[in-house]
């Protein structure tokens, strides 16, 4: 009788869970499926233009000249000055669009920013260096994906140049912006 029970907790054990998904990160099948059926954009709610000043770690998100949201951004690590080189954790200053949707299966969701352009590969070319990329917006690592850490990391800069919201922000930001929307970064 003993061996049986432990069999079943066993077998109730091994059963429970998302199969072969690590712990640090999220399940894409709803974003890709999102993606691939074209349900990633919603235009009664869109957004057609972002800026996002550094200095006060916001974002602001515009519809007709108009701002209809402010939401709170983390930066990279070194947030002061523009992105010069591959690993200096600045997050990029110019104008830029989203050029893609990604789905992370590290920070949930995220908005492709069109950085590295010309001229900063021709400025780190000069200097020898990679200008760095795969710039995003995106949302929180996985070990928030609930949100309540979001006051621990919306506190701090931690990213390695990008910039991150909620996961919550994020959702909306998905259904509102569509690739070519600009963005400033100041």
């Amino acid at each position: 009788m003993h061996y049986l029970y432990v069999f079943i907790m066993l077998i109730w054990l091994v059963g429970c869970g998302e199969p072969d998904l690590p712990k640090d990160q999220y399940n894409l099948e709803e974003c890709r499926e999102e993606l691939l059926n074209a349900e990633d954009y919603s235009p009664g709610d869109s957004i057609d233009k972002i800026i996002v000043i550094k200095k006060e770690r916001k974002m602001y998100l515009y519809r007709d000249n108009k701002v209809v949201n402010t939401l709170p951004v983390s930066l990279g690590k070194n947030p002061v000055g523009h992105k010069q080189q591959q690993g200096d954790n600045k997050t990029p200053e110019g104008e830029f669009f989203i050029h893609r949707k990604l789905c992370s299966p590290k920070y949930y969701r995220s908005l492709c920013i069109s950085y590295p352009r010309p001229e900063d590969k021709a400025s780190a070319a000069k200097r020898g260096v990679s200008p760095g990329g795969a710039v995003t917006l995106h949302g929180q690592p996985a070990w928030n994906a609930d949100g309540k850490g979001d006051s621990y990391t919306l506190s701090q800069n931690w990213t390695q140049g990008c910039v991150a919201v909620t996961n919550s922000a994020m959702k909306e930001l998905w259904y509102a912006v569509r690739e070519g929307v600009p963005i400033v970064i100041r």
